[in-house]
């Protein structure tokens, strides 16, 4: 009884929250609601961050609209994708797709299909039309190891969404660095490794990667960014294979 009890909730929070948060100031593409507010987010507070229904980042609003206007993931043609580190609402859009056979991976959790390090990829060559990671590879100390095999597992042809945080010029690390304040200080956040920079494309092309880099304001125009919530120097990047 309990379960259907807790399904029924499920279900009926996602329409209520659409309904609650009802109005035409902003509109989240992910799980496309009209509404009247963004919520804030993040370490450092920022202010218009959140969709209120779905839950979803400025970065992820972007990430689906570049996939939307400037990929093949909704062309209808069958295709095999890892998602790593798979966003709870991006995956839902995901397995709307019919035509995506979406595989996720985590380095641990029961919430994930397959647990594996990024590093080492537990699939064979030429796997996958599509990989997804998004804001994870300045968690890993070796960066170049983890592009290489999404490099590896991708088939001829395929692209992978590779989004990392760009906060200085020039990209900063230093591996001697394990104290958190000092990450946060110097990354930007506790468990980062490194500080991205504008060169960040120089490191996926040095590992084979054909690089497309898209502004938010070349996406939406500067006349609809606060529309969707987002920051007109705000990056996506598409390497393909």
């Amino acid at each position: 009884m309990m379960y259907l009890v807790d399904t029924l909730k499920t279900r009926l929070r996602y329409p209520l929250k659409k309904l609650f948060y009802l109005g035409n100031r902003y509109y989240c593409p992910i799980c496309k609601s009209h509404i009247r507010l963004l919520q804030e987010a993040g370490i450092i507070r920022r202010q218009n961050a959140k969709c209120p229904v779905c839950g979803s980042l400025e970065r992820h609003r972007l990430a689906w609209l570049v996939l939307e206007k400037h990929t093949s993931l909704f062309d209808g043609q069958p295709k095999k994708m890892l998602h790593i580190a798979p966003e709870g609402y991006l995956e839902k859009g995901f397995r709307k797709l019919e035509h995506l056979d979406s595989i996720t991976s985590d380095i641990v959790g029961n919430h994930v299909d397959v647990n594996m390090d990024i590093t080492a990829i537990s699939f064979s060559d030429n796997t996958f039309d599509v990989v997804y990671c998004s804001h994870v590879l300045e968690h890993i100390h070796n960066d170049y190891k983890a592009m290489q095999e999404i490099w590896r597992v991708l088939k001829a042809g395929g692209w992978a969404a590779l989004d990392v945080p760009i906060t200085a010029e020039i990209t900063t690390e230093d591996p001697s660095i394990t104290d958190p304040n000092e990450r946060l200080r110097l990354f930007g956040q506790e468990d980062h490794v490194r500080r991205y920079g504008q060169d960040y494309p120089d490191r996926l092309t040095s590992v084979g990667f054909t690089v497309r880099r898209f502004s938010a304001a070349e996406i939406v125009g500067a006349n609809h960014l606060r529309r969707f919530g987002l920051e007109a120097n705000r990056l996506c990047f598409i390497g393909s294979k």
